[in-house]
């Protein structure tokens, strides 16, 4: 008897949580596609989108996406398709980060310095069922198109700011083509969380670039982590000198709508432009590579423009010299520096402030600040470990392994490569292939590369 009651006991401690299951009430899958339906019912008349003269609301925004989506799945655009954009900084790259896996196909953002054999490749790679391009980038796209056997349906961007030259592609213009979509169809969520939202690749000097596959999950949390690690407030001001084609801007293009914010957009990186828009849109945020920086802060004299605001900037790619940091901090800017690759969805890791820090001579904080830092919040883990049994090594500032990662905003892994993806999650391991030390203070400060890399406009390519 005793026995039976201790068995039953145990019966029910076992299934104390089993009649808990997750339903609709409380599980939906994570996507950063929601963060605009979101600022289009809470915020629906604050300025979502500048381009020039142009403003669209959260509410236009949302439209017009949704009109996208529509024009889309008319086309036969389905879950799981892959739509590529060739495109700078403008309005439909933003709605392309929503309207396109709004109805569950894949965002292909392809890099604008590539050359044509080398986007008609990942056009072909990624069996590309339309293209959104920019006029600008005809001279590539014409030949790239030559090159294929199945063409994607091309869709014309002649954005009004573009004066030069360059021909249409396409049958339909992009104003056309939302016009020709719903502007009530309703947003889609994927049916797992894990489902793909973005295809990049990466940039090689030799060899094919690699498909690096993104999912729902990880980009909403990436969006996430990027508030989180910046301290961003609500409504910022985000000026777009990181391109959307790079790691979807750093996932930003989700985040600045997360937080109810103004995305200004901006075609391509010119001082000239930038200090103007600057004062005249308050804005709050922005990023790029320590290039950009220098070239903000050496523009003429003439071109620079004082503002009231503190802009926020984060820098990646390369560490910030310390000459950098305090020509931009005497012009009212704010460095973060950050770490990442296309592999980790944009940034990981961010050289956290310490308040200690505030009483270093500038020599002494730009060291701190060249460190690459500590994981993100939605980071599980990062380590400095030995590359063959992914243990952790000393936190001492001067033994050398490899920067590994896990956590949810890790790719899925590479489109039709499984031998490279096995390779490079070994171990259970995101491997990033830069060789680093960890500080005693948990900071990792890279020293070396497992590959070479070319920084060129702000971009790392593997050589």
């Amino acid at each position: 008897m005793a026995k039976s009651r201790s068995r039953n006991a145990a019966a029910q401690k076992k299934n104390l949580w089993a009649q808990l299951k997750p339903g609709p009430q409380n599980y939906t899958p994570l996507s950063p596609i929601t963060f605009l339906p979101r600022a289009a019912e809470i915020y629906p008349e604050r300025i979502a989108v500048i381009h020039g003269s142009r403003r669209y609301t959260n509410a236009q925004f949302y439209e017009r996406s949704r009109r996208l989506a529509s024009a889309l799945a008319k086309r036969g655009v389905k879950r799981g398709d892959v739509v590529s954009a060739m495109l700078p900084n403008t309005p439909p790259m933003l709605e392309a980060h929503y309207g396109v896996p709004a109805l569950g196909a894949v965002l292909n953002t392809i890099n604008t310095r590539l050359d044509a054999d080398t986007v008609a490749y990942i056009l072909e790679h990624g069996q590309a069922k339309v293209l959104l391009a920019d006029r600008v980038f005809s001279a590539v796209i014409g030949p790239a198109l030559a090159k294929l056997k199945n063409k994607p349906l091309v869709v014309d961007v002649d954005d009004p700011l573009y004066t030069g030259p360059g021909q249409r592609h396409g049958a339909i213009e992009y104003e056309a083509f939302l016009r020709s979509g719903d502007a009530r169809f309703e947003f889609m969520l994927p049916r797992a969380e894990t489902d793909p939202i973005a295809l990049n690749y990466t940039s090689g000097t030799t060899g094919r670039p690699k498909g690096v596959v993104y999912h729902h999950r990880g980009t909403y949390l990436e969006a996430v982590g990027n508030v989180l690690a910046w301290g961003m407030p609500a409504h910022p001001v985000y000026l777009w000198t990181v391109p959307l084609f790079h790691c979807n801007g750093w996932g930003f293009g989700w985040s600045v709508t997360a937080m109810g914010g103004t995305h200004v957009c901006l075609r391509a990186v010119d001082p000239a432009v930038i200090y103007p828009m600057l004062v005249e849109h308050g804005v709050t945020h922005m990023g790029g590579a320590p290039t950009v920086l220098t070239i903000l802060s050496q523009a003429p004299e003439e071109q620079k423009r004082r503002f009231p605001q503190k802009v926020h900037v984060m820098t990646g790619g390369s560490p910030p010299p310390a000459k950098v940091i305090r020509a931009m901090e005497e012009l009212g800017f704010q460095v973060l520096h950050i770490y990442g690759m296309t592999e980790l969805l944009g940034p990981s890791t961010f050289c956290a402030p310490q308040d200690a820090w505030n009483a270093l001579p500038l020599e002494a904080r730009a060291q701190e600040m060249a460190r690459q830092g500590v994981r993100y919040q939605v980071v599980e883990a990062q380590i400095v470990g030995d590359p063959k049994s992914c243990k952790p090594l000393p936190k001492d500032g001067t033994s050398m392994g490899e920067i590994l990662i896990r956590g949810n905003t890790v790719m899925l892994g590479y489109l039709k490569d499984p031998k490279s993806t096995r390779e490079t999650f070994r171990g259970g391991w995101m491997h990033t292939g830069d060789l680093a030390v960890w500080h005693p203070s948990n900071y990792v400060e890279i020293k070396d590369r497992k590959k070479d890399i070319i920084i060129s406009g702000g971009e790392n390519i593997s050589s």
